[in-house]
């Protein structure tokens, strides 16, 4: 479940997607996370810097729907998740920031 995907914007910026396991302890599903940055290198780090330390973008096997883009671009910290849905037929959730998985995972952790 390591997919994931860039495209380079008209600005030369970059919006990085990619798919990651569920911070979850049960480890069921797992989330896209889509990052706005200058350059490949930079979004990794925003994401690294927020202690999601083993993230790696190898390939560009799932690249950010032009949805995706927009939700991103409109998003002041350009930092942003959901969960990934169960089957094509569920409709996904909304965007959240990116400090809402980071909350649920380390509660997750101490419980």
């Amino acid at each position: 479940m390591a997919a994931g995907g860039f495209c380079k914007l008209p600005d030369s910026t970059v919006v990085v997607a990619l798919n990651l396991p569920s911070p979850a302890p049960d480890g069921v599903g797992g989330v896209r996370v889509l990052v706005h940055a200058h350059n490949r290198a930079r979004a990794l780090t925003r994401l690294r810097n927020l202690g999601l330390r083993a993230v790696y973008l190898r390939g560009n096997a799932a690249p950010p729907t032009p949805d995706e883009v927009t939700a991103v671009l409109h998003h002041p910290d350009g930092l942003i998740w959901r969960t990934l849905p169960e089957n094509s037929v569920d409709a996904p959730e909304l965007w959240h920031p990116i400090r809402t998985l980071l909350r649920r995972g380390t509660a997750a952790a101490r419980v």
